[in-house]
């Protein structure tokens, strides 16, 4: 089986095209469609010095693998013309536009995975649309989900108790029952999506040194341990609150499939320590696959041919890796 896997460029005026672009010159296993301005590609390759041919997206043509230098293009335009480097408000809504037809397409069958360029919440909220993030906003687009954010770093693997939001609203948001159903959702994401039979979570406290003993925050005696040794008798293998600082060691993490943080910040800057330019962002609890890069829309560097693809390309490898398993998994429900 050939999945369709459906590429949004994201922030015009930043690296995503370029990305794009870039990958569009290498050889995959899916096929790629980019939902992007026809216009935006060709001009962004010209710029870069690129030979870029595009086709438009056909969705009744069967699916097959990607052509070095040739590009299926799902076109949305945008409001006014992209220089590259430069912010405009009125392209917000493009941005938005894009995850929308992707999001509605995976969710109709017509593709298999989205994966995501860098988009630029700054501007999107000051267009006058309230923004989080592709994790929060997808979840929504696709009815509601509870989503858990995951960068994946090699065998290293990082999920999120709360993703964007700022420090003081964090203690807040951890309770028993959001945090129950984080690990739930991690948990059998792992085994459905990574084929872990069992997985191993290690559960980070939320205060210095996991709260000493009550003495640093009691969030981890009221809310964390009591979830985890809730979910331990019913058989999921957790273990923790243990504290942030020493969860990322060699010896802790031999005994770990994923590390659960309870914020943004706890977790990420290890894993992109680990892996910056070659991790990839995971949403699970979504009813589709979305794989998404590690880093932002890098303005500077758009239209300078110095923007490194690596990320996305890992972010597609994963993408397509994870749609054959669920397209193989719809298969043999089917049969």
């Amino acid at each position: 089986m050939v999945p369709r896997v459906i590429l949004t460029s994201g922030e015009p005026a930043g690296i995503g095209p370029d990305l794009c672009i870039e990958i569009a010159a290498r050889p995959w296993s899916a096929e790629l469609v980019v939902a992007a301005d026809p216009v935006l590609l060709t001009e962004r390759a010209r710029q870069l010095g690129r030979e870029l041919h595009t086709r438009p997206h056909t969705p009744e043509r069967p699916a097959m693998p990607h052509v070095p230098g040739n590009l299926v293009v799902l076109p949305v335009a945008t409001a006014v013309p992209v220089k590259a480097g430069v912010l405009d408000q009125r392209n917000a809504r493009y941005v938005l536009d894009l995850l929308d037809k992707a999001a509605d397409g995976c969710l109709s069958g017509e593709f298999a995975a989205m994966v995501t360029a860098p988009v630029h919440k700054g501007v999107i909220n000051d267009a006058g649309v309230a923004f989080s993030g592709h994790t929060e906003y997808l979840a929504e687009r696709t009815g509601g989900h509870h989503p858990v954010m995951m960068l994946v770093a090699g065998s290293l693997r990082v999920a999120l108790a709360t993703t964007h939001l700022p420090l003081a609203a964090v203690s807040a948001a951890i309770t028993r029952v959001s945090l129950e159903q984080v690990i739930t959702i991690l948990h059998a994401s792992l085994r459905e999506q990574f084929g872990l039979a069992r997985p191993r979570i290690l559960v980070c406290g939320l205060n210095p040194h996991a709260g000493e003993s009550g003495h640093l925050g009691r969030e981890e005696i009221e809310v964390i341990a009591p979830v985890v040794d809730a979910l331990k008798a019913r058989g999921l293998a957790l273990t923790g609150p243990v504290p942030a600082d020493t969860a990322f060691i060699p010896p802790m993490l031999a005994q770990a499939d994923a590390v659960l943080a309870m914020f943004h910040d706890q977790g990420l800057p290890v894993l992109k320590y680990a892996g910056f330019g070659q991790a990839v962002n995971v949403t699970l609890g979504l009813p589709l696959v979305r794989t998404s890069v590690d880093h932002g829309t890098a303005l500077d560097l758009a239209g300078s041919g110095k923007a490194d693809a690596g990320s996305l390309g890992a972010a597609l490898d994963l993408g397509i890796h994870l749609a054959k398993q669920r397209l193989a998994s719809l298969a043999r429900v089917a049969r």
